[in-house]
């Protein structure tokens, strides 16, 4: 589903220049669930936002679905980022002032989906996660656990082929972390292949595959 073949990317310029990631290359398997491992600074968060066409390498390229996205326009990439793409943060990023149901049916919004199916789409969303009682709740009434699970679903509202999760369970306790995993894992056996970050070993050993990333290379 994923190839990269020498993917660069350095940020910065003269003297500050850090180069994230070094010749680059990785094969991501349809229906796999991978774990990117790496410590602070050593170009995690940059190949999650390279593979989520939210940033583009300096060379190299990038085949997602066999499509090289290095060559398609802006227009193509937002498209691709909101039907084939669904982005799972460590901080939720839900708006404040929006109740569960209105958070996750911002994606459909965009999508153009008319009224009446995004309300059937997102009650179906909130029940995959367990949260059909609290679908009027706003985020400042929800645990840290429940937060994430709200994220969740809009990440999967528009039934993404592809989930990348930035440090899911960063923000969360054993007990809530254990859950999350077990929501992804759940997402993975139906059919999603999930790309995660953690610095969570215990949660990286739940994964099909460990991918180990230091100073910008795959070791």
């Amino acid at each position: 589903m994923i190839i990269l073949n020498d993917i660069c990317k350095t940020y910065g310029v003269g003297n500050t220049e850090t180069a994230a990631l070094k010749d680059v290359s990785l094969c991501i398997e349809r229906g796999s669930f991978c774990s990117v491992v790496g410590t602070s600074g050593s170009g995690k968060s940059t190949l999650l936002n390279i593979i989520g066409c939210l940033d583009s390498p300096d060379s190299g390229t990038y085949f997602l679905d066999n499509e090289e996205i290095n060559k398609v326009g802006a227009s193509r990439l937002a498209y691709i980022r909101n039907t084939k793409i669904g982005f799972v943060f460590q901080n939720f990023n839900l708006i404040k002032g929006l109740n569960i149901m209105e958070n996750i049916e911002l994606p459909l919004i965009f999508s153009g989906i008319p009224r009446k199916q995004r309300h059937e789409l997102v009650l179906e969303a909130v029940e995959k996660v367990g949260l059909s009682l609290k679908k009027y709740h706003r985020p400042n009434e929800l645990s840290g656990g429940q937060q994430q699970r709200v994220a969740i679903a809009r990440a999967i509202i528009n039934n993404p082929s592809l989930i990348l999760a930035d440090e899911p369970t960063g923000n969360l306790d054993s007990a809530s972390g254990r859950e999350i995993m077990n929501l992804l894992r759940g997402l993975n056996k139906k059919g999603s292949t999930v790309v995660m970050i953690t610095h969570d070993m215990e949660c990286a050993e739940m994964t099909d595959r460990i991918i180990r990333i230091k100073e910008g290379k795959i070791q």
